[in-house]
């Protein structure tokens, strides 16, 4: 699959943009882990434009990670613009128009999902960025608004006719959210359409290995996007990789996972500093599948996601390492 001059592969395996979870650090960790696509945070473009340091800080990319996109996202074509060549500058591979944020402080306000609503302003969006800069561009979206109104495989069409060199679909309609199931269904009747010649990426609900390569399998994607069951578990890509590639899935021993969610804890913790970078981390340990299913856990867990600072921190998962798992 290519995006552009971009060679990613055969059943590539991307990492989802994901807002407070898709830092750098994270995003080279997925990669070491095999990952083949890394994805930004999401990036407001009006925010950028007033150059807010939480936003810039978005455009970090570590060499180590590419190829990687960074995504934006906005409701009016001159600040999407002017964003646009901001990111090129940047120098990520690859530029993402994020219309598919479901959440009521983007969607309600016209961005992400909400554009789903307005599809002539989301196309003009799409044209003039797509001319603005030299990199490709690609669009992640959802299904359409609601039930209703799942319009995707007439907008992938049209998606295409403004220049985009790869589509990311998420099974859902924004009044979904994240609930239900993904309809992978539609996603393949997007890929079915012999007029889309793009390669289409399928998101949602890609939770394991077997549900990886089944979507490649079954519904005839180009590639799969890993989001939500990255977090706490970026080893995840490496089980993934493997189904998708035919080979044997191995689990990735107890001290492995503890390891990598130490480095994460530590280099978030250096990133921005020890009392912020714990809140941000904490994502991650509670989302871990690590620590799921431990008897008379409770206690232990409500520590561990209450510690602020890193010598508590790392005191509960000393004790847990080496009395639950055995060192």
């Amino acid at each position: 699959m290519k995006i552009g001059n971009i060679d990613l592969g055969e059943r590539p395996v991307m990492l989802a943009p994901m807002e407070d979870v898709t830092d750098v650090s994270f995003r080279l960790i997925c990669k070491e882990q095999g990952a083949d696509m890394t994805y930004s945070e999401f990036v407001s473009a009006d925010a950028l434009i007033r150059s807010i340091s939480a936003t810039t800080r978005k455009l970090e990319i570590n060499p180590g990670e590419r190829p990687t996109a960074i995504q934006i996202y906005g409701r009016d074509v001159e600040s999407m613009v002017e964003a646009a060549k901001i990111v090129e500058a940047a120098g990520p591979d690859i530029l993402d128009i994020n219309f598919g944020c479901p959440v009521k402080k983007v969607a309600g306000k016209g961005g992400g999902a909400g554009m789903l609503r307005d599809i002539p302003k989301m196309l003009e969006i799409t044209s003039a960025v797509v001319r603005a800069v030299n990199i490709p561009v690609t669009v992640k979206t959802r299904l359409g608004w609601d039930h209703e109104n799942r319009i995707i495989v007439e907008l992938a069409e049209k998606l295409q006719d403004c220049g985009i060199q790869a589509l990311t679909v998420h099974g859902r309609t924004r009044s979904q959210m994240y609930t239900g199931q993904a309809d992978w269904e539609m996603i393949a009747r997007v890929k079915e359409n012999p007029r889309l010649t793009i390669p289409l990426i399928g998101n949602g609900d890609i939770t394991t290995p077997e549900k990886a390569e089944e979507a490649f399998r079954h519904y005839g994607v180009d590639g799969v996007m890993v989001g939500r069951a990255s977090i706490g578990a970026p080893w995840i890509f490496r089980g993934i990789k493997a189904a998708v590639e035919g080979r044997e899935v191995v689990a990735v021993p107890f001290a492995e996972q503890f390891a990598i969610l130490r480095r994460q804890i530590s280099e978030s913790v250096e990133r921005i500093d020890e009392y912020r970078g714990i809140l941000h981390i904490r994502r991650h340990l509670a989302a871990s599948p690590l620590f799921k299913g431990i008897p008379n856990f409770r206690d232990t867990r409500i520590r561990m996601l209450r510690a602020d600072t890193l010598n508590e921190l790392n005191e509960i998962l000393d004790h847990v390492q080496n009395n639950i798992f055995g060192g």
